[in-house]
């Protein structure tokens, strides 16, 4: 018997069911490339420095790889479905859970796509650094531009706040709950 919950099929599983190992790898390639795209602008250096041109060319692409990889990765989601929860933990945890996972696609989907039409909006296309390939999703407004690149800034500081309240539910759950969810992404 399967649960139609939120969009996504949940399937009764047994003990330990694991996340398929399309969806572990798609996890933790989202994972590295939003950790690049992050150091990426972290370090980029000072504007007009050889150093700021190679780093913020480095986050485009992961940027963009994100973009990509978290389209496939929910798509994944959505026709293979997830295992059911592995821990007793109310419906509370469980919506809780399920709502981070969802504000997760969301914004990865999201940043990336600010990213795209902040560079777009200030009359410049996406180009991929060490490629001919460019695009522009939307031309030049420079009067729409700074809400944009404003909320590309806010959604990318609140992703470190995100990927925190992650982290520590996963070691909630492998040290003190004990309840073999944190593996079951490994």
């Amino acid at each position: 018997m399967q649960v139609e919950t939120l969009n996504r099929t949940v399937s009764p599983s047994p003990q330990g069911a694991r996340y398929s190992r399309p969806a572990i790898i798609l996890h933790w390639l989202v994972f590295l490339l939003v950790a690049l795209a992050l150091f990426a602008i972290e370090i980029r250096g000072p504007r007009g420095s050889d150093t700021r041109a190679l780093w913020t060319g480095i986050h485009v692409w992961a940027g963009c790889t994100v973009l990509v990889v978290t389209a496939i990765r929910l798509a994944w989601r959505l026709a293979h479905g997830v295992p059911a929860p592995e821990a007793e933990g109310g419906t509370f945890l469980v919506l809780c859970a399920r709502a981070l996972h969802w504000l997760f696609y969301l914004v990865l989907i999201a940043q990336p796509l600010l990213g795209i039409l902040m560079t777009n909006m200030a009359g410049r296309p996406v180009t991929l650094m060490g490629t001919d390939w460019s695009f522009s999703l939307v031309g030049e407004h420079p009067d729409l531009r700074p809400g944009v690149k404003a909320a590309h800034l806010f959604i990318g500081n609140a992703l470190y706040y995100l990927i925190g309240l992650h982290a520590l539910a996963a070691l909630w759950h492998q040290f003190i709950r004990r309840d073999g969810t944190l593996r079951r992404m490994l």
